[in-house]
């Protein structure tokens, strides 16, 4: 099913088996017992195979692999990041957790992986800038810049950053007329705006990365 979504269009049986690993009589009885199930694939042997997107197999299942990775992923998220999205990352594992057979639900519970916990004070609401994200709209804050100076900035938010100790937020800055990193411990006051912007977020995210070869490595805002 896996490989079936990821090749998106027709896909023979023989790369099939050469991606699993199972002979090719494997893939063409397990076709058959997919499409009993309701799986809508769509084919023939010597043809080729295409998945019509809507089917889940139940039940959902993971390798132990799999399952650390996400346990991975929940934890940076739940300690380095901000409350509302660690309150959507344990609903989600809560999720995954109910639809797991019982075997695997060992997996997710276990204590193989540990990440630290971010210990630097949240400067402002990270919610706010993700609602801003998500409806591209334009962000007014109060920004007070290494030697103590404040300045107020009309943003167009394009992508949150968290790089070590560290939380930025990357943006089209009105006031310098580019693109800008703004430290969020150093955001006094910030004022998500009715006002979008002009053009779409990832035509701007594309626009900033061109500039430089590695966007977290900009210096931040001045």
């Amino acid at each position: 099913m896996q490989v079936l979504r990821r090749h998106r269009g027709t896909v023979s049986g023989v790369t099939l088996s050469r991606e699993l690993n199972v002979s090719l009589r494997t893939i063409r009885r397990d076709i058959i017992t997919l499409q009993s199930m309701g799986a809508e694939i769509v084919g023939e042997p010597g043809v080729g195979y295409i998945l019509r997107p809507g089917f889940l197999l139940p039940p959902l299942s993971f390798t132990e692999e799999e399952i650390q990775a996400l346990m991975a992923g929940a934890q940076w998220v739940s300690r380095q990041t901000d409350a509302g999205l660690a309150r959507a990352v344990q609903n989600a594992l809560a999720k995954i957790d109910s639809v797991l057979p019982p075997h695997m639900r060992r997996t997710l519970d276990s204590d193989t992986i540990y990440v630290s916990r971010n210990q630097g004070a949240a400067a402002l609401d990270l919610a706010q800038v993700r609602l801003a994200l998500r409806e591209q709209r334009k962000m007014q804050i109060v920004y007070k810049d290494e030697n103590g100076e404040q300045t107020q900035r009309t943003l167009w938010p394009i992508m949150l950053g968290f790089v070590e100790s560290q939380r930025y937020i990357a943006g089209w800055c009105e006031l310098r007329g580019d693109y800008r990193l703004f430290r969020t411990d150093r955001i006094i006051r910030v004022e998500v705006q009715e006002e979008r912007y002009a053009r779409p977020r990832q035509q701007l995210v594309k626009e900033w990365r061109s500039r430089e070869a590695h966007p977290c490595k900009q210096k931040d805002c001045s």
